[in-house]
């Protein structure tokens, strides 16, 4: 049994490939990279290193080649670029035989206004219409997307947000990479979606709970989208991330994320950690950094 994770030097790939070692020998893992000198580790721990480009389908032939079980962890990018090349993974995963595809997808990417939905979507389909068995790992939101705002806070700013009162099934990326690996290595999850999302929360609850960890009141500035932006830009944020930024708070404030679900629980045999936990970490993270 071959067990392959695509982007595996990515930080939820990583993850996943350090789970999987926990449960599985380091010979059925292959680990496909863009560039495999960053995976020179993995090589040093006997996982085997193939080269795999997402814009290069030649070489998604010989790097699926021989693979039973795979794991395509979803590319960064512009909604073209990661359909185009997504659509090349796909089909290099049905080309070389492989018998099941797990897919780090987007919280109900089925019917999801969020920008990045579609990307998703196409995903789900292409994977559907090969024909080979699948599991759509619904992600809803990495608690790590928050470090900006958390390293905000931490300097003296107020957590500043235009998503109002919707809600978000934050969890920590961890948490993400050991439910994908229970997938990917475990059985029984054929054509399944999980909705991955943890306890829900609003901005103001989630600030509440990193004031926990920094020992502080976390204030919270509600703004409009517009101002968001502004606010955005004078902290740095490039232009073109911008607006990236304001449809995610729009997203969140249109309710995109308030996905409830036990589907980790399901899949991880526990409950999220929990989120000052997770929160600590983070902030323990930067503070050594």
């Amino acid at each position: 049994m071959k067990m392959l994770v695509t982007g595996a030097t990515g930080k939820l790939g990583t993850k996943v490939v350090e789970k999987l070692l926990t449960t599985v020998p380091a010979d059925q893992l292959v680990v496909s990279v863009r560039n495999p000198e960053k995976a020179e580790a993995f090589r040093a721990r006997g996982i085997e290193v193939r080269q795999g480009d997402f814009d290069h389908p030649d070489t998604l032939s010989s790097a699926f080649a021989g693979i039973d079980r795979i794991l395509i962890i979803s590319a960064d990018g512009d909604n073209d670029t990661r359909i185009r090349q997504h659509s090349n993974a796909v089909a290099a995963a049905q080309q070389a035989g492989v018998a099941f595809i797990a897919y780090t997808s987007i919280g109900h990417a089925s019917e999801s206004p969020l920008f990045l939905a579609p990307v998703h979507r196409s995903t789900e389909e292409a994977i559907v219409k090969t024909g080979i068995p699948y599991s759509f790992l619904r992600n809803n939101w990495y608690l790590e997307n928050e470090t900006g705002s958390i390293q905000g806070v931490m300097a003296g700013a107020p957590w500043v947000t235009s998503a109002g009162s919707g809600k978000v099934g934050w969890a920590a990326q961890q948490d993400y990479a050991e439910a994908a690996a229970a997938v990917l290595a475990g059985e029984g999850h054929d054509n399944t979606v999980y909705e991955l999302s943890g306890p829900l929360l609003t901005q103001e609850e989630l600030a509440q709970a990193l004031g926990q960890v920094l020992g502080k009141e976390v204030v919270v500035q509600q703004v409009d989208d517009a101002a968001y932006a502004e606010i955005m830009k004078g902290a740095g944020v490039p232009d073109f991330v911008v607006p990236i930024l304001v449809a995610i708070q729009s997203g969140i404030r249109e309710g995109a994320l308030e996905i409830e679900s036990n589907d980790f629980e399901k899949l991880l045999g526990r409950p999220t950690t929990p989120i000052v936990e997770a929160l600590r970490q983070i902030v323990d993270g930067l503070k050594n950094a």
